[in-house]
């Protein structure tokens, strides 16, 4: 899977919902940025895109 986060349209770490939601832990905070960590984990279940409210995360095959 391709996890990528588009930064002009995320919050960071004051939203943090597809780090929390992730159920593979892909995501995780580092500094001021949400960053894709483990992209080799992501089983493409799409809750990250789900909760997401700016729609900044996108999983792609």
């Amino acid at each position: 899977m391709k996890v990528t986060i588009n930064y002009d349209l995320c919050k960071g770490p004051e939203c943090a919902e597809c780090v929390n939601a992730c159920p593979m832990e892909v995501f995780e905070i580092q500094g001021d940025k949400v960053v894709v960590a483990r992209e080799e984990d992501c089983s493409g279940c799409g809750v990250c895109m789900d909760v997401c409210p700016t729609n900044a995360v996108k999983v792609e095959d």
